[in-house]
């Protein structure tokens, strides 16, 4: 068994800005040399979070309006009130949806449905740099 420990660097808006990053993930796996095995996608942040999605522009629509109306950012949030930010909102949503995902690979290739992409769903009310930790366990 190895571990290779990986990251990229994305630029987000906030907002929930949705950000595709499967082209890195599989160039990650890939440059790792190792065949069969497991990838953990991470988001270093309390404010931003990762998924699978079709990324499509519907469901780049869709997913900001459900999370809008699940945890709204002009509601009360006792973040705000201990830190002054005004992100409470984002925190929330990001706690909802998580900050890693696991996905197999198998010769070297994510076991991804063909219209399933990870994303990186940033919720803050500002742009980020943001951390992606790529850690992949397996064999050659």
């Amino acid at each position: 068994m190895n571990i290779v420990t990986d990251h990229i660097s994305i630029a987000t808006k906030g907002d929930c800005d949705i950000v595709d990053i499967t082209s890195d993930v599989q160039s990650a796996v890939e440059t790792s040399g190792l065949r069969h095995g497991n990838v953990l996608v991470f988001v270093a942040g309390s404010t931003a979070g990762v998924t699978t999605i079709e990324f499509e522009p519907g469901l780049l629509k869709d997913l900001p309006e459900v999370f809008e109306k699940i945890a709204p950012r002009n509601a009360t949030y006792h973040h705000n009130a201990t830190w002054g930010d005004g992100n409470g909102f984002s925190h929330v949503r990001a706690a909802l949806l998580g900050c890693s995902i696991t996905v197999p690979f198998m010769n070297g290739q994510l076991m991804l449905g063909t219209w399933q992409q990870i994303v990186v769903i940033d919720f803050d009310n500002r742009s980020r740099q943001r951390k992606i930790i790529i850690q992949i366990v397996g064999d050659k």
